[in-house]
């Protein structure tokens, strides 16, 4: 498997032989087609990070991620949710289908 990209907490695989992606979310690894991955390209930036931040509609600070038709869910906080978004353009970026950028550091 190659490595696409890692950040803090995930790293993301590609297998050239099965045609899969693998994405580590830490505590469980999720097997991907690309069309999943596509799909779950399509949730991360549909997320708005603004209302992430919006104390009245997200008091917790937490975002609800489901995968592969709702096979799988993820509850994660902010930080992570920012991660999980750099880490999928990078992936991309890494195939040649997008444009790398650069991760917010404090």
């Amino acid at each position: 498997m190659i490595l696409l990209d890692s950040s803090k907490y995930y790293s993301i695989y590609q297998d050239i032989y099965h045609r899969r992606f693998h994405v580590d979310f830490g505590q469980k690894s999720v097997s991907l087609s690309f069309c999943q991955l596509l799909a779950l390209r399509e949730k991360i930036n549909a997320i708005s990070v603004t209302s992430l931040f919006d104390s009245e509609t997200n008091a917790h600070g937490l975002f609800f991620l489901t995968l592969c038709n709702n096979e799988h869910l993820f509850v994660l906080n902010i930080l992570e949710v920012l991660d999980l978004k750099t880490l999928v353009q990078n992936s991309f970026a890494a195939m040649g289908l997008s444009r790398k950028i650069v991760p917010i550091t404090a």
